[in-house]
């Protein structure tokens, strides 16, 4: 093996781990986003709920 393939296959290497530390990164903050915008939601249907009972029509 000479010294370029080695070369080729560490720089393919570091090139899949990014990308799958990329991919963790991306999973991760989506998920928390999909949790605080669910939560963010479920306050302002409870805003609303309360809203509407103190002010009957």
């Amino acid at each position: 093996m000479g010294i370029v393939t080695k070369a080729g296959d560490w720089s393919f290497k570091a090139f899949t781990a990014g990308l799958g530390l990329a991919t963790i990164y991306l999973t991760t903050t989506f998920s928390v986003n999909v949790y605080r915008g669910l939560s963010w939601h479920n306050a302002q249907s409870k805003l609303e709920m309360e809203q509407s009972e103190e002010q009957p029509e």
